[in-house]
């Protein structure tokens, strides 16, 4: 069996590098795959925590496949925005926009 702290170093490296895309990159699609990341580590965190500490009635599985399933709406909602955005601004640098000021 695997300890807990190598899925916890895991998911503190998939956690570290979202933190990391998402300030310092300016690519919509790169904050996108940043966001990802992070709800990766947490559910790496999830389920590590649920296999350790087993906790009668609390499924760590189910849970887990809410927030894919959250996270898959998130990305096709996310990504159908940055596809009008490029079209009209051509451009995804979330930096050059200039519609989005207010």
């Amino acid at each position: 069996m695997i300890p807990l702290i190598y899925y916890l170093i895991v998911a503190m490296i998939l956690f570290g590098i979202g933190i990391y895309g998402l300030s310092v990159k300016r690519n919509a699609m790169r904050l996108l795959f940043s966001i990802e990341m992070l709800m990766n580590s947490a559910n790496l965190n999830i389920l590590a925590f649920a296999r350790y500490l087993y906790v009668p009635g609390i499924e760590g599985q189910p849970i887990v496949l809410f927030s894919i399933t959250i996270a898959a709406v998130e990305a096709a909602v996310a990504l159908a925005i940055v596809k009008v955005i490029s079209r009209t601004s051509k451009t995804i640098d979330l930096h050059e926009l200039k519609q989005l000021k207010g």
